[in-house]
């Protein structure tokens, strides 16, 4: 018996280049607050092309698995995250109407693993005198999902939505 076999069927190519403009089922893989090295600081999504749904268009099977990350910025002016945005993204999420939710992290977790319908948008950004390619995604272009039933396959499985257990300060032994 051989260590390997030749089969060269099932290799993709990968590249790290922007999505096409396109409408994408995604799912909310997970969610955090992040701030750059200046201070700045937003909520960011992690959003993965769903692998379940070949037949919905050929990107949508041509890029299953790429994630595109969706940065909700604070205002600089206030300080605060811009609360009508976060409601076009539970809108989408298909959270109750009038559900309070109490924390940002209950935001983050009540959105995490659910699947939404993202325009992605791939645009030029210019930094530090350069231009680059890179995908935007705006709160009011996450929508609901037009297929509900998820049979999608994360890579690791482990990726999937797991938080860290809560622990109160009685449980700690110093």
């Amino acid at each position: 018996m051989s260590f390997i076999k030749t089969d060269y069927s099932k290799n993709e190519e990968s590249n790290f280049e922007p999505l096409p403009s396109d409408n994408y089922e995604m799912i909310i893989q997970s969610a955090q607050e992040r701030a750059t090295k200046n201070g700045a600081e937003s909520l960011q999504l992690k959003l993965v092309v769903r692998n379940d749904l070949d037949g919905v268009s050929d990107n949508q099977k041509k890029y299953h698995n790429r994630i595109v990350f969706m940065d909700n910025w604070k205002r600089k002016a206030t300080n605060q995250y811009d609360m009508q945005g976060f409601q076009y993204i539970l809108d989408a999420c298909k959270i109750p109407e009038g559900t309070d939710i109490p924390t940002i992290q209950a935001f983050m977790d009540m959105i995490s693993g659910k699947p939404v319908n993202v325009y992605v948008k791939k645009e030029e950004n210019e930094y530090d005198g350069k231009t680059t390619e890179v995908n935007r995604v705006a709160p009011w272009n996450v929508q609901e999902t037009k297929y509900p039933d998820v049979q999608h396959k994360f890579k690791d499985p482990n990726q999937t939505n797991t938080k860290a257990p809560e622990i109160d300060d009685d449980s700690l032994p110093f």
